[in-house]
């Protein structure tokens, strides 16, 4: 997310960091080039007006002029009204009220609210230790029901019954007196779509949201849809008294406008952001941490949350006292932390919240992705596990059996050993660190200009 604009962004501020002092030209020159990376960020005009406007009042002042570090200053302003534009501080859902807790979500057909239920409830059941049940209110779509019945299933979450033949509000009466009996902590309720805005959709469930009287009302919308999803989510908020708004799929897209549009245009705070398909790829949405990343200044503090809630300590702490004790680095070691890698988004969740990646070469980030990890670790599943044990056991003739048995070319098993002897050395200074450690060692290695020469660890 965001990659277009952070790129366009970085670019502009670079010009006006190689300048001793900025003068009332260069600024504007600035923010015109910014205008522009907005603008085909697909944010809408309104905003970038807006915006602008509160950055050049700032920025035309002795706030940025006459600034000992001129363009650094500009940066923590634009910061500082990119936050301001997004919400300035994160708004956690409203769940201190008397069980169950009503989650009504709302949004057009295909914009992910199924999906979003199946997350919102593994996200309340891990982190907030609730018991949580989904119910579905949509009798128009083809097996609706059914998906979110298996949904609600995956991710370990009570679930309400319905039929197609039935109405939503007697659906909704019923989950109700359920949840209730079930001792559940939350309600999600999972709500009709249809491909665009349409007074009878708009109707219903309004008419569910007085009957219910949610908590929580939060409008789900796709992404990728940019100034389309603000526009639909004002057409929301004018009939229901949304809380918030869900933006799914924002790990499809590059520009991100519907994050910067969203919240001036409602009025509406993001709560959420879905950042994939897996069941627990939704993350809180923090202006402050979004507005570093837009600059390129990475999100550590996520990627951090991130490392202790999805990587497995028990396993980290046995490789670190395993490495402590002087038994070294294996392959299997190797394979256990790409697979942490994995958990954690992949190298593209990784690079986005690490410091310094918007200012990467497009070159560089073409060579760093996720099914070079995947291949990577069918490489190590292809060893026996004297090989794993003991990498220098393979020789030519191992390499050339490895690489069929993975399908793949000996010269990326040859990669792969260069990179094994990289991590090694990198596992040895970190003293069994682990995912943190390496992590941790990666920003120390990052430049200001971005990854290490070559593209870092994982480039060929």
């Amino acid at each position: 997310m965001f990659q277009n604009l952070t790129e366009r962004l970085s670019q502009a501020i670079e010009r006006m960091r190689g300048r001793a002092r900025l003068t009332e030209e260069h600024v504007q020159e600035g923010l015109r080039e910014v205008r522009i990376a907005l603008l085909e960020a697909d944010v809408a005009l309104p905003v970038v007006t807006a915006f602008l406007d509160k950055v050049r009042g700032r920025a035309l002042g002795s706030e940025v002029l006459e600034s000992l570090s001129p363009a650094q200053t500009l940066v923590k302003i634009v910061h500082e009204e990119l936050v301001a534009l997004m919400g300035d501080s994160a708004v956690p859902l409203d769940l201190n009220h008397a069980p169950p807790v009503v989650i009504l979500l709302a949004g057009l057909q295909g914009a992910g609210k199924t999906t979003t239920a199946g997350k919102l409830a593994k996200f309340l059941q891990e982190r907030e230790r609730k018991r949580v049940m989904l119910v579905s209110c949509d009798v128009y779509r083809p097996a609706a029901i059914e998906q979110l019945q298996t949904v609600a299933e995956q991710v370990g979450a009570m679930f309400a019954p319905s039929t197609g033949d039935e109405k939503p509000a007697d659906i909704a009466k019923r989950a109700i007196d359920l949840a209730k009996r079930q001792l559940a902590d939350v309600l999600i309720v999972d709500t009709a779509g249809r491909l665009h805005v349409d007074k009878e959709m708009m109707d219903e469930v309004a008419a569910l949201h007085e009957q219910l009287n949610p908590q929580e009302t939060l409008f789900v919308v796709d992404s990728m849809t940019g100034q389309d999803a603000a526009n639909s989510a004002k057409a929301f908020a004018d009939v229901l008294n949304l809380t918030g708004v869900v933006l799914t799929k924002t790990d499809g897209d590059a520009r991100g406008g519907a994050a910067l549009s969203v919240r001036h245009i409602t009025g509406k705070p993001i709560k959420f952001l879905g950042v994939g398909e897996k069941s627990d790829a939704l993350e809180p949405f923090h202006p402050d941490r979004v507005a570093s990343r837009i600059l390129g200044m990475g999100d550590m503090l996520s990627l951090i949350e991130d490392v202790s809630r999805k990587v497995d300590q028990d396993k980290m702490q046995k490789m670190a006292t395993k490495l402590v004790a002087g038994r070294g680095f294996d392959f299997s070691d190797m394979r256990e932390q790409l697979s942490q890698m994995q958990n954690l988004g992949g190298l593209s969740g990784l690079l986005d919240k690490l410091p310094g990646v918007g200012n990467m070469s497009a070159q560089i980030k073409s060579k760093v992705n996720d099914g070079q990890v995947t291949r990577m670790v069918a490489i190590i599943d292809s060893m026996t596990k004297k090989e794993r044990k003991f990498p220098a056991t393979i020789n030519g003739s191992r390499r050339a059996r490895i690489a069929r048995g993975s399908g793949t070319q000996p010269a990326d098993v040859n990669q792969l050993m260069k990179q094994f002897k990289q991590m090694q050395k990198m596992m040895k200074k970190m003293k069994g660190g682990g995912m943190k450690g390496m992590l941790k060692g990666l920003q120390r290695r990052m430049p200001s200009g971005g990854m290490p020469p070559g593209g870092g660890m994982f480039g060929r």
